[in-house]
């Protein structure tokens, strides 16, 4: 059988092509629709295509090693990861600063520290570099630092002080809090059950792209586009 070609009963290949095509419509809708928001919004909405961008550039890439060697895309998932994750956690300090809300450079260093430890550390794991459990504590621990700062933190105080973006924040925090909760679940199945399994691990960590960056920025763009009309 040629495993060049997705078959019809790769089911996680078949997520791969969902999410990848799925990228690439939001990264054209998002490019659209940033030309008709208020021009403080302008740069959120791109921010928000580059994510996705950047996503499914990587996603043709991953997509094919999976289909070729049934092998989990370790290196360009994670280059896909350091590029859109970091991004992500600008666009809390970019919609902040839309909106004229008062919050200080250092919220956005910890939200990159805490981004750059749970990607470095999931990495170290998933590599083999470090053992699989010390790479998903390591992990953890960045994650943490996010979700204090935006549910606790600097962030999350500038927020609540502005109603037009509360509800923005609100919701993308707890995309992060909830949404975000599927890598690890991904990492632990994959990696911390009886062994790796790749089609586990992959399927789960797709579903966890497809929610956390296109939902994420669709919030963005709702509430740049209601801010816009008002």
């Amino acid at each position: 059988m040629d495993h060049s070609f997705l078959q019809g009963n790769d089911f996680v290949g078949i997520t791969f092509w969902i999410v990848s095509i799925g990228m690439w419509a939001a990264t054209l809708f998002f490019f659209y629709e940033g030309m008709r928001v208020s021009a403080k919004w302008r740069t959120s909405i791109v921010v928000a295509a580059l994510i996705t961008f950047i996503a499914a550039v990587h996603y043709m890439y991953m997509r094919e090693y999976w289909v070729t060697y049934q092998e989990s895309p370790i290196v360009y998932r994670y280059i896909d990861w350091v590029l859109t994750v970091p991004l992500q956690m600008i666009e809390f300090f970019l919609i902040l600063v839309a909106v004229g809300a008062a919050v200080s450079a250092n919220s956005f260093w910890r939200l990159l520290v805490g981004t750059l430890v749970m990607i470095i550390g999931g990495y170290l794991g998933e590599a083999g570099y470090i053992p699989a459990y010390i790479g998903f504590i390591v992990g953890m621990i960045g994650w943490a630092i996010i979700i204090w700062e935006i549910f606790g933190g600097e962030a999350s105080k500038a927020a609540a002080a502005n109603e037009s973006v509360r509800s923005a924040f609100n919701a993308m925090r707890l995309i992060v809090l909830i949404g975000w909760a599927i890598y690890p679940l991904g990492y632990v199945f994959g990696y911390m059950m009886d062994g790796v399994n790749p089609g586990t691990l992959n399927g789960i960590y797709n579903l966890a792209d497809f929610v956390n960056k296109i939902l994420f920025g669709l919030i963005i763009w709702n509430v740049a586009v209601k801010d816009s009309s008002a």
